[in-house]
């Protein structure tokens, strides 16, 4: 749960609402690398061990970049979806683009 008392989520949280403000993925150019193809999947609630109905985006490359059991958020635009990264994300991510 968000503790918006606490400045660092208030301030991921802006970012994360102003990134959304451009509805419309840009595909591939400048400052992007590719981490991998991905299989996504929607997990329906009550198979293959799923209490809630959910997407599955299965890429072993990005837990060098989200640990199993941090939190972050997802928004949606035209032709996919981006996920918001925390500041220790944000470090990991960038140690992968050297």
């Amino acid at each position: 749960m968000l503790d918006l008392n606490n400045l660092e989520e208030k301030a991921f949280i802006n970012l994360f609402i102003s990134s959304s403000i451009l509805y419309k993925m840009s595909g591939p150019g400048p400052g992007k690398k590719l981490l991998g193809k991905a299989n996504v999947y929607i997990h329906e609630k009550g198979k293959s061990g799923a209490s809630v109905t959910h997407i599955d985006i299965e890429l072993p490359e990005l837990n060098d970049i989200l640990k199993p059991g941090e939190a972050s958020f997802v928004g949606a635009k035209e032709g996919g979806v981006f996920i918001g990264l925390k500041k220790e994300m944000i470090k990991r991510a960038e140690k992968k683009l050297d």
